[in-house]
């Protein structure tokens, strides 16, 4: 999709958009939902009146408190610039996706129950949920829906990026078509599921910039700590006062709050918003759209991963995968009887029967009609297909059907015939029965393909502690054999909706966080219940909407991904955190000596950076308590780093990393802003 492209971290559309947005963002009712930057707003207001006072009254500190008033309206800014640059990535890929959309004219048809073609042309914002349009090859989708007649090749390129088209019928679990997507050849008849501006599009730009984003737990709780350390150092600076009168230290108010501000936490109070925002846009560059910060960020927890079989970990459609001759039957005689008796049969299976065909053994389509055949449509009823042509009656089907029209019991048959079908339901494949003239003819095995490289990724999956599960309704041999084939960990089988739904549940109370794959009606409850939904793209309706993300590439194992990138936002959070209380320390080396310096001299042997004088001093713990918002913000969209390696080292890297950078940085910054303070006489 066109909002995956790589987009520079500093685009300079986007930064100078970010510019004026955190001019807007400086109101009081948005910077109120980030304590601490709303604190730091406050105090810059009250500095700046004094600096006012200083002009006015020619004092001599004019200087200095006007320094200090711009840094702390500098660390506001910056701490809105960082937020804005995140929501500005955002809305450059819902711009991005706002170019697929267009007046699209749809061909609504009309009369009963919309059987025929007649159609009326309307613009794509007018249809309603229910109606049915017709989409021929070269046409544009105009909205979400679910196909209810017709076989066609999507190009869905404009959404999920992939260049391959896909196919899309009515029936199953591949109906489901996404408005901006084109059909490439023949025809669809569409039912209309979403209201205009409610469509898939609609809802993925919407939640691409932003739009309702919700705090997480994790990050509600740090919001608290957060505030809760605001308000103890305000205590503290507020308490100060009276001290340092009663010890004969005179503070002005502009140190006081140069204090205060330097000392909350103001690094990572201006970067969570940010980080939070930045984890749900590197979801979106990997295909994936979340409806919530939260489901992000329980991705990174996540302890065991349900995966639907069908559609999810094997192919959709049951594939052929070998013909089967019996009774000394050539294999060119059964590949014959086998196309002509599946042209009748429409099912995805059909289809991939004939496609076998003709591919390994070079058979050419008989045209039925001209050659007078009668046909025999594969039915759910009867479950055969076949055709009557030329003398010969040729049978393709379920093995107990065809043994049955036979007039054979329901075990019986040559022995290479029950060989060849004990063999396939053993390997936890299909049998068909293939007949010709009440004779035995083969069997085709058909089996559940499971997807290529699958096997490695569940190991990678493994390597990061998570348990992969595949839920199924097959029966308990064939669930094994796929479940072996495909390297999962283990498998539910026979289950029914009800069963995946308690298997979740009952992994919950244990504490367990679970995620959920799946595309079929049937995996809705379940991942509605799941802590991580994730549905694919190519699924049913229901199943986009009981997730909380939807794979646009509907690759199972993206899932991968996705927890890297929860973890990676839990990392990049604890990180900033480390850093920005750590950072802390120097700034109490650089502003408590020159605070009470005069009255304790002592005090000097804590100015270990042999600062210029207590005003530079201070003045260059508020320029850097600044400028390093600015120099992180890098960090916290780009991420931390993630790699799967223990808690236990991911713990010790952490501290090393942030912890002990987050203490020299400062040290080394302070120093290097003095020296140009002083050298430049700015106090």
């Amino acid at each position: 999709m066109a909002s995956r492209s790589a987009t520079s971290l500093f685009d300079p559309v986007i930064a100078g958009r970010a510019v004026v947005e955190a001019f807007h963002k400086l109101d009081p009712r948005t910077l109120a939902k980030n304590p601490v930057i709303f604190v730091t707003e406050v105090v810059s207001l009250g500095v700046s009146l004094l600096w006012l006072r200083d002009l006015a009254t020619a004092n001599g500190q004019a200087l200095f408190s006007g320094q200090i008033a711009a840094w702390l309206w500098f660390t506001v800014l910056f701490a809105n610039f960082a937020e804005a640059m995140a929501e500005g990535r955002g809305r450059a890929q819902a711009d991005a996706m706002r170019k697929t959309r267009s007046d699209t004219k749809a061909k609504r048809l009309t009369g009963p129950k919309a059987a025929g073609r007649a159609f009326d042309s309307v613009n794509a914002l007018d249809l309603k949920v229910g109606d049915v349009i017709l989409v021929e090859a070269g046409e544009v989708i105009a909205s979400d829906g679910e196909v209810v007649e017709g076989i066609a090749s999507v190009n869905e390129a404009a959404i999920t990026g992939e260049s391959a088209p896909v196919i899309r019928e009515s029936g199953g679990d591949r109906s489901a078509v996404t408005g901006g997507t084109t059909v490439l050849s023949d025809w669809l008849k569409v039912r209309v599921t979403a209201a205009p501006g409610s469509t898939f599009l609609d809802r993925m730009i919407a939640l691409v910039e932003g739009a309702e984003r919700q705090k997480t737990p994790n990050e509600l709780a740090l919001s608290i700590l957060l505030s809760g350390l605001t308000i103890v150092f305000l205590i503290v600076c507020v308490s100060l006062w009276p001290i340092a009168l009663y010890s004969g230290t005179t503070l002005s108010v502009t140190v006081l709050v140069a204090l205060l501000v330097c000392l909350i936490p103001t690094t990572i109070g201006g970067l969570l918003s940010s980080i939070g925002i930045a984890g749900m846009d590197r979801l979106i560059r990997f295909n994936v759209v979340a409806t919530s910060g939260r489901a992000v960020e329980a991705a990174g927890d996540v302890d065991t991963l349900l995966l639907d079989k069908t559609g999810t970990i094997t192919f959709g459609n049951r594939m052929p995968s070998e013909f089967i001759p019996v009774g000394g039957v050539q294999d060119g005689a059964l590949a014959e009887a086998i196309l002509l008796s599946s042209l009748a049969d429409e099912t995805p299976e059909g289809r991939a029967i004939v496609a076998l065909a003709k591919s390994r053994y070079g058979l050419a389509e008989t045209d039925l009609a001209a050659a007078g055949a009668t046909v025999v449509p594969f039915t759910a009823q009867t479950r055969i297909s076949g055709v009557d042509i030329e003398g010969r009656s040729l049978r393709k089907g379920a093995v107990d059907s065809i043994l049955a029209s036979l007039g054979i019991e329901t075990n019986g048959g040559p022995s290479d015939f029950k060989l060849a079908v004990d063999r396939i339901a053993r390997s936890g494949g299909t049998p068909l029965a293939v007949a010709e003239n009440n004779r035995l003819l083969g069997v085709v095995h058909l089996k559940d393909t499971v997807k290529p490289d699958i096997k490695a990724r569940f190991a990678e999956l493994r390597a990061m502690g998570i348990k992969t599960v595949m839920v199924t309704g097959d029966n308990p041999v064939t669930a094994a054999a796929i479940a072996s084939e495909a390297g999962v960990d283990d498998f539910l089988a026979q289950a029914k909706p009800e069963d995946k739904l308690a298997y979740i549940r009952k992994e919950q109370e244990g504490g367990r966080l679970i995620a959920m794959c799946g595309d079929g009606t049937n995996d809705a409850p379940a991942l509605a219940q799941a802590d991580v939904g994730v549905a694919m793209q190519t699924g049913t309706q229901a199943a986009r909407e009981a997730g909380n993300m939807v794979d646009l590439d509907s690759d199972p194992t993206k899932l991968i991904e996705i927890v890297g990138i929860g973890k990676q936002l839990l990392m990049t959070r604890g990180s900033l955190t480390t850093f920005s209380i750590a950072n802390d320390v120097a700034k109490y080396f650089a502003i408590i000596p020159a605070l009470f310096l005069a009255t304790y001299p002592q005090l000097g042997a804590l100015n270990v950076m042999h600062l210029a004088s207590p005003q530079s001093a201070i003045l260059s713990a508020v320029i850097f308590n600044a400028l390093i918002i600015v120099a992180l913000i890098p960090l916290a969209l780009r991420g931390v780093a993630y790699k799967p390696i223990g808690a236990a080292a991911l713990l010790r890297k952490n501290l090393g990393v942030y912890g002990l950078g987050g203490i020299v940085v400062p040290f080394v910054g302070i120093k290097l802003i003095d020296l140009a303070v002083a050298s430049l006489h700015l106090a």
